[in-house]
């Protein structure tokens, strides 16, 4: 007996032996392959990337996969406990795969065995950290081997809080969103620190299956998998039973938060810093670098120029009629239904679509788009509201022709018809909206720094995408004058200099250009001044011809207005194309006395650990990080930029173009409380309207004009109709602000001349002006034509009254008159 019981034990031992040779064996070639989990300790996921306004606001958000990571220590114990309960009530004291959950799982399994239910898993965090890592999702016994060996190994390498930190930040939520953090926002715009019990708990439901507990498509499963892990957290006592009773009777209140711009008007400012952090870093930096992103954008002064702008656009659209309606739909059942799948211009709030129920005589009855809910779903209440016919008579006329002109509201507007509407201050009234078919770019910048401080692109981003002040090529028109004015003074020519303002012609590659002054006429001899201040473009191109165009192209290109500007006299008439940014940081550095700015969107950028990796500020401070207090000088920025004009021509171009807000082509249309410079511009048949202006702080530019460029209709100038909104933005804009002054550059000299002759004024004399003059020039002493002999003025026309009328006239340069 003892001999047979010797016998099966050495089988038996034969056999077990033979299991462990090939469990080994086993083990060994599914170990030879496991991958290197000390990767685990250089994780680095794909992380959100946030704009920030230079306030601090969260401006946008960019990812492939929505996830901001958080360190366990920022991690609130409940939500660790959520997850713990839902996933591995043992997770911290299993080695890294649950023995007791395993035989729990392999029973339930084999009770189930043959009726079709899904087998229940028992992965640990752990586990799952393995496999979300390291691994594939493939139900393999491989795999799940792999799984297991590779979490004893990870348990062994890190500790718990680490694989736990690991897990809450890598896992997949749903609705795009990966890691805790970023969960929270998605679904509730909190964060991890504010959520709820019954939040933390439907957020724990989610990694067993997104799309399993969906809140708006699986409202009752997500509701009955919260409970349950609210019970498990009851149960594991992280939650006492009363607050997790109140929990469970909560609802799901799910509140996605959209992607894209989150900070009200800037979309047109975020898509050009994502497009300048592409072209800088790349896609990958965006969409999963995690970079924070700090921008120059000033909030207040960003609704301003929208404001704006827009109301520009619409005061000029309105005048030309009514386009038509957005579509026409059927309202012979429910009008919301069909309403509500139409899209609105989200950025343009004040704003409702509405279709009009019935119209006559007296006005138009109208149905509210419906708003939806959460889920996408459109709301059971429908608002009905009513426009005057005071309210929409701008839109009895037609636009350029698209029907007759109408003499009632029903003429107008009927049944079916989509518009736009926006409320009025009396409830259920309403006025006819329509988006406008002209465009423009506004920009408003620091002319110390270069920081763009505001930027519109267009009526509505909604609308379309194209920034025009960044993207559209446009001429500047007579906004480019200034700087062929500044090249001149820059070379040997004073604000007092005189030019003849008269007929002229240029003969070039076998063709004549005679330019024009607007509306046409000349003045005769005239002072820089006087040309700058009443747009002459016949002294322009006269100035531009006597001075040499190769110096008017090297100036264009110095302040940035043109890459590379072709020397064609009709350049000095703004007919080349450039952008808005473009003509406002030019300006810019008339402002701030010669300076070379870098326009620049974004202040700072920072990795995902921190570390700033650009910065926009280049000047120095070699003493603004002193250790301590010694009674030392105070520390000085260093100002390294390199100096592109002289302060004294900058001061002389910015007090002509003083002289176009005071008595020019924008006088009595700026009413600031301080100095105000700027120049306006129309293009060839009144295409574009330009104005740029600064004062000693700010500067800011913008244009109309159609997308397709076309006529704006006689007398759409600069002077009419940019101005205008520059001057209401700049309200706005410098609200608040100390008003200061342009500055007088050191030994300038303040000479009273006379107005039209440009020569020193006598005492009493009237029709002078205080003229600025560099050092070693002046007045004229001899009256002095920049012009043609056969556009001669007699100079007794333009001396009368004058104590020099009876000196001689001399020819100017070029043996000009």
């Amino acid at each position: 007996m003892i001999r047979l019981i010797g016998y099966f034990f050495g089988i038996g031992a034969f056999l077990l032996l033979g299991v462990a040779a090939a469990v080994a064996i086993y083990l060994g070639s599914v170990t030879k392959d496991l991958p290197d989990y000390e990767v685990l300790a250089k994780y680095s996921p794909p992380v959100t990337t946030r704009f920030h306004a230079g306030n601090g606001a969260l401006m946008a958000e960019y990812a492939r996969e929505r996830r901001l990571y958080l360190p366990i220590q920022a991690i609130p114990d409940r939500v660790k406990a959520a997850f713990i309960s839902a996933e591995d009530k043992n997770f911290y004291q299993h080695p890294g795969v649950d023995i007791t959950g395993l035989a729990r799982a392999i029973t339930v399994n084999l009770q189930n065995f043959g009726s079709g239910r899904r087998p229940v898993g028992a992965s640990t965090i752990t586990q799952q950290v393995a496999k979300n890592f390291l691994l594939s999702s493939d139900q393999t016994i491989d795999r799940k081997v792999k799984e297991a060996i590779l979490s004893f190994r990870i348990e062994q390498a890190y500790s718990k809080d680490r694989i736990l930190e690991l897990y809450l930040n890598e896992i997949f939520f749903g609705l795009n969103s990966y890691g805790i953090a970023g969960a929270a926002l998605t679904y509730f715009d909190k964060s991890v620190t504010e959520l709820t019990i019954a939040e933390t708990a439907y957020l724990a439901a989610l990694p067993k299956g997104p799309a399993n507990y969906h809140p708006f498509r699986k409202v009752d499963a997500a509701i009955e998998r919260r409970n349950w892990v609210i019970d498990r957290m009851v149960e594991n006592g992280y939650v006492t039973k009363t607050d997790g009773e109140d929990a469970k009777k909560q609802p799901l209140g799910v509140n996605p938060r959209r992607g894209g711009a989150h900070l009200f008007a800037s979309d047109f400012f975020a898509e050009e810093v994502r497009r300048q952090i592409i072209q800088k870093y790349g896609d990958n930096a965006l969409y999963e670098g995690g970079l924070s992103v700090r921008t120059s954008l000033d909030p207040r002064m960003q609704i301003a120029a929208r404001k704006a702008l827009q109301d520009g656009l619409l005061s000029y659209d309105e005048r030309r009629g009514f386009h038509g309606p957005v579509k026409s739909i059927e309202i012979g059942g429910d009008w919301g239904e069909p309403l509500g799948k139409v899209v609105s211009l989200a950025d343009v709030p004040e704003w409702k679509l509405a279709v009009v129920l019935s119209a006559d005589g007296q006005g138009v009855e109208i149905g509210i788009q419906p708003d939806k809910e959460a889920s996408g779903k459109i709301i059971a209440e429908r608002v009905t509201g009513h426009i005057s016919a005071k309210n929409m008579q701008w839109a009895y006329r037609s636009a350029a022709g698209e029907r007759k002109s109408a003499k009632s509201p029903e003429g107008v507007l009927g049944p079916g018809d989509v518009v736009y509407v926006e409320p009025l201050a009396e409830k259920g009234e309403y006025r006819l909206r329509q988006p406008p078919k002209v465009q423009g770019g506004l920009v408003a910048m620091d002319p110390q720094t270069g920081r763009v401080l505001a930027m519109v692109g267009g009526f509505s981003y909604g609308q379309s995408e194209f920034n025009r002040a960044t993207q559209a090529m446009r001429q500047p028109g007579s906004s480019f004058k200034p700087f062929v004015y500044a090249a001149a003074l820059d070379n040997g020519y004073t604000p007092a200099s005189v030019i003849l303002d008269a007929p002229i012609e240029i003969v070039a590659g076998g063709q004549v250009w005679r330019p024009e002054n607007y509306g046409g006429g000349s003045a005769g001899p005239s002072t820089l001044r006087l040309g700058i201040e009443k747009s002459r473009n016949l002294m322009t191109v006269r100035l531009a011809n006597d001075m040499g165009m190769n110096i008017v192209a090297e100036y264009a290109e110095r302040f940035g207005i043109y890459d590379k500007m072709p020397p064609l006299l009709a350049m000095s008439l703004g007919s080349g194309e450039t952008t808005v940014l473009r003509m406002v940081s030019a300006y810019s550095v008339l402002a701030n006395g010669g300076k070379q700015i870098k326009p620049s969107l974004i202040d700072r950028i920072q990795d995902r650990y921190g570390k700033t990796i650009f910065r926009h500020e280049d000047r120095t401070c070699d003493n603004c990080n002193a250790a301590d207090w010694g009674n030392q000088e105070e520390p000085v920025l260093t100002d390294n930029r390199e100096q592109v004009l002289d302060p004294m021509t900058s001061y002389q171009i910015t007090s002509m173009m003083e002289g176009v807000v005071l008595r020019g082509t924008a006088a009595g249309k700026i009413t600031l409380d301080r100095p105000v410079a700027g120049k306006t511009g129309t293009t060839n048949d009144e295409k574009d309207a330009w104005f740029v202006g600064y004062t000693p702080d700010l500067v800011a530019g913008l244009y109309l004009g159609f997308d397709n460029p076309a006529p704006l209709g006689r007398g759409a100038t600069g002077g009419s109709l940019a101005v205008p909104i520059f001057n209401n933005f700049m309200q706005e804009a410098v609200k608040g602000s100390r008003p200061g002054k342009f500055v007088v550059p050191e030994g300038m000299n303040m000479i009273a001349v006379n107005r039209k002759t440009g020569m020193a004024a006598y005492e009493g004399e009237p029709d002078t002006i205080i003229e600025a003059f560099k050092p070693g020039t002046g007045p004229a002493d001899t009256f002095s034509v920049i012009g043609g002999l056969d556009q001669y003025v007699p100079p007794e026309e333009i001396l009368k009254n004058s104590p020099q009328a009876n000196q001689a006239v001399t020819s100017g340069s070029n043996g000009l008159f």
